[in-house]
C-alpha cells in the first residue's frame, strides 16, 4: 500500500482570502466563493468527489472482475453535498451515479456487486459519518 500526500496554502481572511490545493501535477485555485457560492475554482468538496468517483470505478471494476465480469467501461459521477449542521459546514452526502458497460452480466448480479462495492471502496470507508448512495446502470 502507498502514503500520499497534498498540500494547500491559504492566504488571507475566509470571505476575502484565496487558496491554493496541489497535489501531482494538479494545481487548483479555490476561495470563498468557489467553495460556498458559485464562484470561479474548485473547492474541498470537488476534490473529495473526484477521489470518490475514482474509487469506486476502479472498486467496481476489480469487484466486476472478480466476479468473472470484466468491465468495458466505468463512468462514476459523485455528487457532494455540504451543508450547515448545527451552524458548522459539514459534508453530508456522497451520492454516486455510476454507468458501466459489462458484457454478459445480467443487471441483478451487476447491482449486487455494484452495492457491495459503494461501502467497499477506500474513500467510502473514509466517508464513515456521511451519507452514502448510490444509482448503477448498465449501459450498452
Amino acid at each position: 500500500m502507498a502514503d500520499r500526500k497534498a498540500s494547500a496554502i491559504w492566504e488571507g481572511t475566509l470571505k476575502t482570502g484565496k487558496g491554493n490545493m496541489h497535489f501531482a501535477g494538479y494545481d487548483g485555485p479555490f476561495t470563498f466563493a468557489s467553495r460556498f457560492e458559485e464562484g470561479k475554482g474548485t473547492n474541498p468538496e470537488e476534490l473529495l468527489g473526484a477521489a470518490h468517483a475514482g474509487c469506486y470505478s476502479m472498486a467496481l471494476s476489480a469487484g466486476l472482475t472478480e466476479a468473472g465480469f470484466p468491465p468495458e467501461k466505468i463512468e462514476t459521477i459523485a455528487h457532494v453535498s455540504l451543508r450547515n449542521v448545527d451552524g458548522k459546514a459539514t459534508i453530508t452526502r456522497s451520492h454516486l451515479v455510476s454507468k458501466a458497460k459489462v458484457p454478459g452480466i445480467s443487471v441483478e448480479k451487476f447491482q449486487e456487486i455494484a452495492e457491495a462495492t459503494k461501502l467497499g471502496c477506500p474513500v467510502s470507508r473514509a466517508l464513515g459519518g456521511v451519507e452514502l448512495s448510490l444509482e448503477a446502470e448498465l449501459v450498452d
